[in-house]
């Protein structure tokens, strides 16, 4: 979430943002029930419109071996 929304607005969103998908409670009272964390990243992406294409996060290059 931070790098989507920055860390001090991702914390106010998984705070205080309901997410209808995951049974009508915020990011992290899903997260404390249990949750997938997919599924709730799933949830505040389609309530925030968040593009498909940055649903998976900054692409980060592999560790060389």
């Amino acid at each position: 979430m931070d790098d989507e929304f920055g860390a001090g607005y991702s914390r106010t969103l998984a705070s205080s943002l309901v997410l209808a998908e995951v049974g009508g409670v915020t990011a992290d009272e899903a997260l404390a029930k249990g949750v997938a964390p997919r599924d709730v990243w799933l949830a505040i992406c389609n309530m925030q419109d968040v593009p498909p294409e940055r649903r998976l996060g900054k692409d980060i290059p592999p560790k060389e071996q």
